[in-house]
């Protein structure tokens, strides 16, 4: 009878476990009656939508405006996203306090010396989530209401789409009157001034096969790229543009310009700002006028619709609704665009009035203020220098030193152009005074007159960092980094000048006559070395050769007379070491054929070497080829971005 008990209870156990199973998948399963695949998601507002920004440090009241912003995006629907393009520690602590996982950090994209974003490596990794839509917002705007119900509406557009919502002015308004002003904000019907900064427009696009415009996305540091998208988006067709700022309720919790900010304000950067102004002033007066927002067609609400119209022509466009119904509306709908026509007289303007651009891209960067910026915690700096010849390579080598988390970098640019492309790409650059300005662009390789006379500008330089107290690796630009060698190089200590040997032989003394590799070597910052350094310097310029037989022989002694063991030779006077690195670890570019294998990167990650040096080639293009080729190669020229790996990302699960 027990067991029958038994028996009965697990019978019945098993059933209710069944039903509770059964329920469970019945909510688990699609509604039957959707035979359209994302009509669900249409009807119950369930778009998912991936904002950016890319924030300041999460401190003071700055973090304070910023929380308030992120929240009210939050708030607006459980299928909002928040992607933060940082790299500062606050910006990471922020995101970790939400759970859901519904606030993310990005550091995978290009960013300046000084930590912020560019806006083309945004747009580039924004394709790399999966979302119906996108929008990219400025950091302290508050979003109130209507954005949700805006995109849903303009979800059913049949066609690819771009919106832009400018926010009003709030600026000037303490927190503890946050919910008197979005009181009084939402109370108030009155036009909203559009002019007051342009730079803080809201922008969304559904995520569809168009891309938001045509060739190749300028270099520009975020906070200095809406107007030039309207303009492209519109001049391409590729997009339908149109305005919402009448239907979306947002304001802007600063107002705050980079006039008061100086050119080495990490806060402000108005460098940054300047370097795009002159690359937008670039593209002629078109970039301004005609992405006037007057012209764009504008989503309004009418009677508790939401309609498009087209306030110059009068033309309503249909948003889910049969033509017959829009031409039922559109005679209800004159009364709201002509009370629009009137608002736009109001708040008309022209954006080339708004802007004052300088034209001028001088910056008053000096080798003193960068090196302050940029030196590690032990003061050492890594120094290239390069000539526009050079950009992409300089461009490979800066990308891979931030791949690696190496940021105590500067470049030595030794003509005006290499300078402002370098501005542009956010490296901490200065211009040489004293380079020579006849530089070729093609015929200025090993062993030609204008090899000679750039490498003479090394080894001033480097005098000069020395002198100011700062230790110097520097490095040529066709050198390939596979780990970080300062750590290395510099428990070599005081008085020892480490330096990479051109040597390949395989077998024998790495130390031989000539073989002091000049283009990678790390000296450090003490008299001894300044001493010797001063006189490679001396000994250079009045050489005609280059500043690498200087160095050899000045350190080393003619015919090799200094030459310490098989790897060392000794300066008598200063009294200072000369160590050759070791070739696995830091081989060049004859040793062991080693640029002739079939997987450079691998074979060289299993010797567990430091970097690898493109030399030993003959000629740019040469060098250039071989190094792409081989798949050392960090940069993209065609959309001016550091190779990233963009595989593609669900921020969460819905």
């Amino acid at each position: 009878m027990k067991a029958f008990h038994v028996e009965l209870w697990s019978i019945w156990l098993s059933g209710f476990l069944l039903i509770l199973l059964s329920l469970y998948a019945t909510q688990r399963l699609p509604s039957l009656n959707n035979d359209h695949g994302r009509d669900d998601v249409l009807d119950s507002g369930n778009l998912s939508i991936t904002i950016f920004t890319a924030p300041k440090p999460f401190m003071d009241s700055t973090g304070t405006r910023q929380t308030l912003a992120v929240r009210s995006w939050l708030a607006l629907s459980p299928y909002v996203t928040v992607v933060l393009f940082s790299q500062h520690p606050s910006v990471a602590s922020f995101a970790n306090a939400f759970d859901s996982g519904r606030v993310l950090v990005d550091t995978n994209i290009d960013f300046t010396f000084l930590g912020s974003p560019f806006f083309h490596s945004m747009i580039a990794k924004s394709c790399a989530y999966l979302s119906d839509i996108f929008a990219v917002i400025d950091p302290e705007t508050v979003i109130l209401s209507g954005f949700i119900s805006t995109l849903n509406h303009v979800y059913e557009l049949d066609r690819d789409w771009l919106l832009v919502a400018l926010p009003q002015n709030a600026s000037n308004l303490d927190n503890r009157k946050q919910v008197r002003v979005q009181e009084k904000i939402l109370q108030q019907n009155r036009p909203w001034n559009h002019c007051y900064n342009a730079e803080r427009m809201l922008i969304a696009w559904n995520n569809k096969d168009m891309p938001l415009h045509n060739g190749v996305l300028p270099p520009f540091i975020y906070g200095t790229h809406n107007n030039w998208i309207i303009h492209e988006a519109i001049s391409s067709e590729f997009r339908f543009v149109f305005d919402a700022s009448s239907t979306i309720e947002s304001f802007n919790l600063n107002n705050a310009t980079f006039e008061n900010s100086t050119s080495l304000d990490i806060e402000n950067r108005k460098w940054e700002y300047i370097g795009n102004s002159h690359l937008g002033a670039n593209y002629g007066s078109f970039f301004y006028s005609e992405a006037n927002y007057s012209n764009l067609p504008k989503i309004l609400t009418c009677e508790n619709q939401y309609i498009m119209v087209d306030i110059k022509k009068n033309i309503v466009y249909p948003i889910g609704r049969h033509r017959g119904e829009v031409n039922r509306m559109k005679e209800n709908a004159m009364h709201c665009i002509a009370h629009q026509k009137s608002v736009t007289r109001i708040s008309d303007f022209s954006l080339k009035d708004q802007k004052k651009i300088s034209l001028s891209l001088e910056l008053p960067f000096s080798l003193e203020s960068l090196l302050s910026i940029t030196a590690d915690r032990n003061k050492t700096i890594v120094l290239t220098v390069s000539g526009y010849s050079y950009k992409d390579m300089l461009m490979s080598w800066v990308c891979r030193l931030r791949k690696l988390s190496i940021e105590n970098f500067i470049v030595s640019a030794l003509d005006q152009e290499t300078y402002q492309f370098s501005i542009l790409q956010g490296i901490p650059v200065f211009k040489d005074p004293i380079a020579p300005s006849d530089i070729s662009f093609d015929d200025c390789h090993f062993g030609t007159k204008c090899f000679q006379r750039v490498t003479k500008v090394k080894s001033r330089i480097v005098l000069k960092i020395l002198k100011l107290g700062y230790n110097v690796l520097l490095s040529d630009v066709d050198t390939y980094w596979f780990r970080n060698p300062i750590p290395l190089l510099h428990s070599f200590g005081r008085a020892v000048l480490v330096a990479q040997s051109d040597e390949y032989q395989e077998q024998g003394p790495i130390n031989l006559p000539r073989r002091l590799n000049s283009g990678f070597y790390y000296a450090h910052s003490d008299n001894q070395t300044i001493a010797a350094i001063q006189k490679v310097v001396k000994h250079a310029e009045t050489s005609g050769l280059s500043e690498q037989p200087s160095f050899y022989d000045i350190l080393c002694g003619k015919g090799g007379s200094n030459r310490v063991g098989d790897n060392k030779c000794k300066e008598p006077e200063t009294n200072v070491t000369v160590h050759f690195l070791d070739r696995n670890l830091f081989p060049n570019g004859a040793y062991q054929n080693l640029w002739q294998e079939k997987n450079v990167k691998a074979t060289c990650l299993k010797k567990g070497c430091y970097i690898i040096h493109n030399n030993w080639i003959s000629g740019r293009l040469k060098k250039l080829a071989r190094q792409v080729s081989s798949g050392l190669w960090e940069y993209d020229p065609s959309t001016r971005m550091c190779i990233q790996s963009l595989h593609s990302i669900k921020p969460r699960a819905h």
